[in-house]
């Protein structure tokens, strides 16, 4: 899916690389080759002469087709060639465009350090062979030049540092596109943990009550089998949702539980060793992000009971407290082996359940603890803002 700049601006027009290349070539070449002709007739220059000027107007556009690649040495052709240009021919003439361009290409490309030395030494060395020739050099005609030279330099720079911020730009959209990227893998892989692994444990317990009571009582047997097949339905559905994001990237996440349906879900993983319990205390329901994310964290709570801890009872507790939804989940299991905060338990297993409660905690502003449950194994408790983001 096409994602825009972060900051909300279209992108700026940059011209194709060719045109960078060639314009500068062709917009000299067209200036300075005609002038040289036209002056060679107009003063009536002999061949040899009118050659060499001509040839020299030429010479620096053409160099300039080295600037991509060899920015440095470019700029020192092209003003060794501009003063040739001044020393050898004749004394009228437009300015010598091909050099500027030079400068500014070198400046905005990084080779500050050739241009600087290249145009300094070709302008002292100017100024001084042209006195040693007798060549007229008028002081205004000195500081003109000076100055054009060094607002050269500055559109150089300019744009340098109009190309670097750009960069610059461009690898922070890159950045922000990378990690929303990210976010968004680590968000569907969490929805994808929680739908199969809960789908897969409830199967699995249900599995097992019914081929315990098939011989003995079949319509317990037949009832485990009914719920095999609602829970692999409601898997499917959750799951091609979850998928349709990938796809279509409009689809929503995933259904939307609310807390209404933890009955349901309690009902899905009890079996004859194991008893879930729900205690509602609630008097009003909070927002539908809080119950979603409640509902999911309960959902993986219950699943990690069933295939890690060994427990035979859970209790799950929902009640608000001053401005947040608590959500408890006791379990009379094997208990936490380390510590609270690690996140790794003896009835959580690796712990990847945990992070990704917390995660969906935190996306609301809540938090999620672990401790010891009074029932002897493992407490988790959810806090969440009553008033979270829907």
């Amino acid at each position: 899916m096409p994602m825009p700049p972060w900051d909300g601006r279209p992108e700026r027009f940059r011209p194709p690389p060719g045109f960078v290349l060639f314009a500068p070539v062709i917009i000299s070449l067209l200036v300075q080759v005609p002038a040289a002709i036209g002056f060679a007739i107009w003063t009536h220059a002999a061949w040899p002469a009118a050659i060499l000027h001509i040839g020299l107007a030429a010479a620096g556009p053409l160099a300039l087709l080295g600037a991509r690649r060899y920015p440095g040495p470019t700029v020192a052709v092209v003003a060794a060639a501009a003063l040739a240009d001044v020393l050898l021919a004749p004394d009228l003439g437009p300015p010598y465009l091909a050099l500027g361009f030079a400068i500014v290409l070198a400046v905005a490309r990084g080779a500050v350090v050739w241009a600087v030395s290249a145009v300094v030494a070709a302008w002292v060395a100017a100024i001084v062979l042209g006195s040693m020739y007798g060549l007229s050099w008028h002081p205004f005609r000195v500081a003109f030049t000076t100055l054009a030279l060094a607002v050269c330099f500055g559109i150089g720079w300019f744009v340098r540092v109009r190309r670097s911020r750009a960069s610059a730009y461009r690898a922070e959209v890159l950045r922000r596109r990378q990690s929303a990227e990210e976010r968004e893998r680590v968000r569907i892989a969490r929805e994808l943990h929680d739908v199969i692994g809960h789908a897969l444990s409830q199967i699995n317990v249900q599995a097992s009550v019914g081929l315990h009571l098939m011989d003995r009582d079949t319509e317990q047997a037949r009832a485990a089998l009914g719920n095999i097949k609602e829970t692999s339905k409601s898997a499917l559905e959750e799951v091609r949702t979850v998928l349709g994001v990938i796809r279509d990237g409009e689809a929503p996440l995933a259904p939307q539980a609310e807390l209404a349906e933890l009955p349901r879900l309690l009902r899905g993983i009890r079996s004859p060793g194991f008893d879930a319990h729900l205690d509602d205390r609630l008097t009003e329901s909070p927002r539908r992000a809080v119950q979603f994310a409640g509902y999911r964290i309960a959902q993986e709570a219950l699943t990690n009971v069933v295939r890690h801890a060994g427990a035979s009872r859970a209790v799950v507790t929902v009640e608000r407290s001053g401005d947040d939804f608590v959500l408890t989940i006791d379990d009379d299991g094997a208990g936490i082996a380390s510590g609270v905060e690690s996140g790794a338990g003896g009835g959580l297993g690796d712990g990847t359940g945990i992070l990704g409660m917390r995660e969906r905690a935190a996306l609301l502003g809540g938090s999620v603890e672990l401790g010891v449950s009074p029932l002897g194994g493992t407490r988790i408790t959810a806090r969440l803002p009553w008033g979270g983001a829907a």
